[in-house]
């Protein structure tokens, strides 16, 4: 199972390049809804296959938020506000791939650092677990379109993921359906907000917003 493990980190790790380097949303969401199925078989791969009642119930929210309703949800939206395209970011996608490139290598440092008390499934799943905290981070503050942003968040909360799966297998079934759960609002409202920007001000650029006055 080891070797399926470090393909599937490779896999979250070249996700995590892709959605830096391409400015098509459609595909953006595609490649989280597919690093979301990824996350969602984890647990079992981690267990060498041994599927509990609790573990079958994880892979199942797991899967059917992050791979299937997030997605359709973010779709919807890119559809009513029509838009396609990230075109002008905060930062430009050549320079957005060289941070990928240094937040990789910090990763990797990083995690060489870290005094872990429990031992991870895979050697890079610590690693690609930061890159992907990381590049959440970044989609959130260098993008200006709001579904752009609202990706980053569930990076983010991907790499929040697969460093407490790797870790900390035993945590309760209640606990990260609670995650989860609050991913759901998250994005539930993140869209309802989208969508009216869209229709008050005819785009998702949250560039323009502080320029409203009360």
């Amino acid at each position: 199972m080891s070797a399926w493990i470090d393909t599937l980190m490779v896999a979250l790790m070249l996700a995590n390049l892709a959605l830096l380097c391409s400015s098509r949303l459609r595909m953006l969401v595609r490649v989280v809804a597919v690093q979301g199925l990824v996350l969602g078989i984890l647990p079992v791969l981690a267990e060498d296959g041994n599927v509990t009642v609790r573990m079958a119930l994880l892979v199942v929210a797991s899967i059917g938020l992050r791979g299937v309703v997030f997605p359709i949800l973010l779709l919807r939206t890119l559809r009513q506000a029509n838009v396609r395209r990230e075109v002008e970011p905060y930062v430009g996608y050549t320079l957005s791939m060289l941070f990928g490139v240094v937040a990789f290598g910090a990763s990797l440092w990083i995690d060489s650092r870290l005094p872990l008390t429990g031992q991870a499934f895979s050697s890079l799943a610590v690693p690609v677990a930061i890159f992907t905290m990381l590049v959440g981070l970044f989609l959130i503050i260098s993008r200006k379109k709001a579904v752009s942003q609202v990706l980053g968040y569930l990076v983010l909360e991907n790499g929040i993921y697969i460093l407490g799966v790797s870790l900390v297998l035993e945590v309760p079934l209640l606990v990260e359906l609670g995650v989860l759960l609050d991913a759901f609002v998250a994005v539930f409202v993140m869209g309802i907000a989208t969508y009216h920007i869209s229709r008050e001000f005819d785009h998702i650029d949250v560039d323009q917003l502080d320029s409203l006055k009360g």
